[in-house]
Formats: C-alpha cells, structure tokens, sequence
C-alpha cells in the first residue's frame, strides 16, 4: 500500500521521536496491549472498561482499536465516527483528526470494518501505522491497544511493542489453548517474558484462580515465563444488559461486581512501572515496534 508513504519513512519517524523527546521528557505514556488469542473472551470489553474506570480516575486515557478489519469499539460506545484509519492510511487526513471523545474523556482511535486491505497491511505498514502516533499533540497517561483475535502479524506487531501484555482468558479449553499459543509465540519469537493475565467471565473467585493455575500449568512446562494474575472478573449479566445500551458496566451499573472488578483493575494497571528507557509521548511503543526491523 503505496499510500502508507504519507506516514513518513522511518528516518523521519525516528527524528520525530528525538524532537518530542527533546520537548516532553518528562512525561511517560503507560502501553497496555489487550489480547488473548481466541475471539470471545471478552477482550473489547475488558479494553473500554478498563479505559473507561481510568477515564473515571482522571487519567489521560488514548483507546486504539487495534482490529483493523473487525473494528467494534466506537460501535460498543454507540459513538458516531466520521473518518477512521483507512482514511488516515489514504493520507486523507492525520491521526488527530480521527480521533473521537468517548465516555469520562477517554479518546478513541477509531479502525475500519469489513475492510479486507486492512488486515493485510505488511509489517512495515504496521509500523507506519503505529509512527502516526508520534504526530499527536496531546498526552496521554495510557494508550489501551484493543488487539484482534488470533496470533496474526498484526497482532504480534502490537504485543510485542506494548509494555505490558494483558491476555485475556475465559474457562474453556480452546481459550485455554489459544492464548498459550498465543504466549509461545510472543516468548520464543520475540522475546517477551512476562505476561499480565485477566480471568473473565467466572462464576467465583475459586473458578478464575483455578482458570489461572491451568494456564500456569502449562506455561511452566513448556516456556520461560512469567504469567500474573492482575484481575479475576465474575460472570455478571449487567455486562450483557450494559453493551446493549451501548455503554461500559463501570458506567451503566457502577455497583455491579464486574464494574467493582474492572475498576480495581484500573485502579492496579495505574501502579505498574512505566520502564525507565521511556520518553515522552509514544516513543517506547514507536521504538519497539521500529527499531527491532531497521
């Protein structure tokens, strides 16, 4: 896709980089990769109430649907959305100016949907993609990347430059699987070796902990790795009764357990370390998904 030139090459990407280093070294933007490997898991959902419960907390909240061909999460916030990233990746226009304001402040970077090329963007259009973050004027506190489902080139671009990857599983045997799988690839291709798991969608405490310890199980047997538990969220018909009136639970009903759980979550991603080699504005998830192909 020719098109993509518009981004800039990465010479310039990286000069870019420099500058808003130069200007912005002093504040540090949190990257959370949300994925899982199998569709269903409640992945968007965990993304934009997550998102939402920091908006909450007077954080600076940027959420990037990272599906490109599947997109859902202007759609899940029942936000009208004008330009997306196919118009940014036909040079129609920058990324500032597809972005639209969800609830508490949030920003959402808004993708297309049923649109085949976008699903089939080559890696250095993946990196293109991701240096027309470097054009922002705004700061952000965290940038929430929403991943597909499936282990793709894509969504292996988005982990891997992430600080921190969230995987998101539910008790079933083939999410199970799949975000082992999903694991072995990021941990033996790229080197990523600590991972942040949410158990979703359980019926009790015990049930997510055991969730937990199955994966674990796994892990520990065949790969070098560290899994975390950061949040076991419980089945709660709120959430369905939320997404029907276009709304996050943490919003819709506040006092459910799911919304109590997303919050705590929330409240928990905001002590994690943002690491020391970050710059200002998106240089880190800029940097890792760049340099490691120059």
């Amino acid at each position: 896709m020719n098109n993509i030139n518009h981004l800039g090459d990465q010479a310039n990407g990286l000069r870019k980089m420099q500058k808003s280093q130069v200007t912005n070294t002093n504040h540090k933007v949190k990257v959370i990769a949300v994925t899982g490997g199998k569709g269903g898991v409640g992945k968007s959902n965990v993304s934009l109430n997550m998102a939402v419960a920091l908006g909450q907390q007077g954080k600076r909240v940027l959420v990037f649907d990272a599906d490109l061909g599947l997109a859902n999460v202007d759609v899940m916030l029942g936000l009208r959305v004008e330009k997306n990233l196919s118009h940014l990746l036909a040079g129609e226009c920058e990324l500032e100016d597809i972005l639209v304001e969800g609830p508490h402040g949030i920003r959402i970077v808004p993708a297309t949907s049923g649109t085949r090329n976008m699903v089939e963007l080559t890696p250095n259009e993946h990196a293109g993609l991701i240096r027309a973050f470097s054009e922002l004027d705004s700061d952000y506190d965290v940038l929430i990347v929403d991943t597909a489902a499936g282990i793709s080139d894509m969504v292996l671009s988005f982990s891997r430059a992430a600080q921190d990857v969230m995987v998101v599983v539910c008790d079933e045997p083939t999410s199970i699987t799949d975000a082992y799988a999903l694991i072995k690839v990021l941990n033996r291709d790229y080197g990523v070796f600590r991972f942040k798991v949410v158990a979703n969608m359980v019926r009790s405490l015990r049930e997510g902990q055991e969730l937990f310890a199955k994966l674990s199980k796994v892990t520990d047997r065949f790969l070098d790795v560290a899994l975390e538990l950061v949040a076991i969220i419980p089945f709660d018909e709120n959430v369905r009764k939320a997404v029907r009136k276009q709304k996050t639970i943490v919003d819709a009903f506040p006092k459910s357990p799911a919304a109590i759980a997303f919050k705590t979550l929330a409240t928990r991603s905001s002590a994690w370390p943002v690491p020391d080699k970050a710059g200002g504005h998106l240089e880190f998830f800029i940097e890792q998904l760049v340099v490691p192909d120059a």
